[in-house]
């Protein structure tokens, strides 16, 4: 799944798999790496690669991201390029077009037009002209990442264009993510829904002990007063965070969080991959 950040890509591969294995925001940004779930079918299975947003980068973190979509581009066998029905297809969703092809070819690019179910009918039919216009030679889907709505129609076709092979992942699996950096990302989740919008991109999070069934998460800011924000007055924000992060884990898990200062870590490559981007 590649698109715009925002066009709804782990919205749309929570609903395939049927559970979420990747966190969701209506901030831009909120995927920075490859994530990978599993939809199991009748004697088949197909992994789903959720990536980050494809941007013009205005740190070295965007660089990665970008980066990290062009390996994921490069290692799949079916491209889903999404865009977003309420908004005209325009030079960035063309990039992600000309992206695709380039790794994959007509024959296996897919375009999915997202987010009808709150898009006007005029404007998915311009969507899907523009579409059409912009990928000629690829099959153009109606669809709604958050209803369902139009996604069957889609599976079956991605289903067919896969080649045979082995399963990769055993039956019961939904993704790749480890716990400690599934938890990590939750925690991330329920920060973003809860800090202003000059924030979520300061945010990283990262588990740094796991003795079950004690957590130790630490949450990266960049500077002191970023910090203050997402502790809140009394340590209010970051209550909630653990309340809600705690209500989907096992009962009794103790979740420590901790917030510390790491200067300009979106600049650092070091910082950047110890963080697991």
């Amino acid at each position: 799944m590649v698109g715009r950040p925002n066009v709804g890509k782990s919205t749309l591969v929570n609903t395939i798999v049927g559970e979420k294995v990747t966190i969701t925001s209506s901030k831009p940004g909120t995927t920075r790496r490859a994530i990978r779930g599993v939809l199991h079918a009748e004697q088949s299975q197909a992994v789903l690669v959720d990536t980050p947003g494809l941007h013009k980068p205005r740190s070295v973190l965007g660089e990665r991201l970008n980066e990290n979509v062009g390996s994921a581009l490069a290692d799949t066998d079916v491209v889903v390029a999404l865009v977003d029905a309420r908004s005209p297809v325009g030079p960035g969703d063309r990039r992600v077009l000309e992206s695709a092809l380039a790794a994959r070819g007509t024959s296996g690019l897919l375009v999915a037009v997202n987010k009808i179910d709150v898009a006007s009918r005029s404007e998915v039919v311009e969507r899907l002209v523009e579409a059409n216009e912009a990928a000629p030679s690829s099959e153009v889907f109606a669809i709604s990442g958050t209803t369902g709505e139009g996604v069957d129609a889609l599976v079956e076709t991605f289903f067919s264009l896969l080649p045979e092979g082995p399963p990769y992942f055993p039956e019961g699996t939904s993704s790749d993510l480890t716990e400690s950096f599934r938890v990590a990302e939750m925690v991330r989740e329920a920060l973003l829904s809860r800090v202003e919008d000059e924030l979520p991109h300061s945010i990283a999070c990262r588990v740094t002990d796991w003795e079950w069934p004690y957590i130790r998460l630490e949450i990266l800011v960049e500077r002191e007063s970023q910090k203050g924000i997402v502790i809140g007055r009394g340590g209010s924000v970051l209550k909630e965070v653990g309340s809600a992060v705690r209500q989907e884990l096992p009962v009794g898990t103790y979740l420590d969080l901790k917030v510390r200062v790491e200067p300009r870590w979106q600049q650092r490559r070091d910082a950047i991959e110890r963080l697991g981007y």
